[in-house]
């Protein structure tokens, strides 16, 4: 049997319900926990079965998680999770903070690097996709 990426949702909004939603159909992946700033006992999942956990306590499952998808907010959550959180984890996120792209990703790959640590940024529909489109659509007209 394959050993299975063992995955940590950091943020319980409408992203880190999507990024739940598609770890359960990917039998090489297992959610090893949600980690969040409200109460973690009012904190409903898809799967009853995943345990939740303060945001506070994820330090303590740096052995734990393989893969660290950081499902906060670009305007406020990003700036400061990314790159605390990429010195302990291997992370994913979906910065889309277009003109601040360079320096997060300077912020980021300064404290993953060093602590041995992937960090992919601004991964998902915008940027990403919606970003090839639109330069589909500029390079048309």
């Amino acid at each position: 049997m394959t050993k299975k990426i063992r995955i940590g949702i950091a943020g319980y909004g409408n992203l880190g319900r999507g990024v739940e939603s598609a770890i359960a159909q990917n039998d090489d992946m297992e959610l090893i926990g949600v980690f969040t700033r409200r109460n973690p006992d009012e904190l409903t999942l898809l799967n009853d079965k995943v345990p939740v956990y303060a945001h506070d306590s994820i330090l303590k499952f740096k052995e734990n998680i393989d893969v660290l998808i950081l499902c906060g907010g670009s305007k406020n959550d990003l700036p400061e999770q990314g790159p605390a959180l990429s010195k302990h984890f291997s992370t994913i996120d979906s910065f889309d903070t277009h003109t601040e792209i360079p320096n997060y990703f300077d912020a980021v790959d300064q404290s993953a690097k060093p602590n041995e640590n992937t960090s992919i940024i601004s991964v998902g529909w915008d940027p990403g996709l919606f970003s090839i489109n639109r330069l589909y659509g500029e390079a048309v007209l």
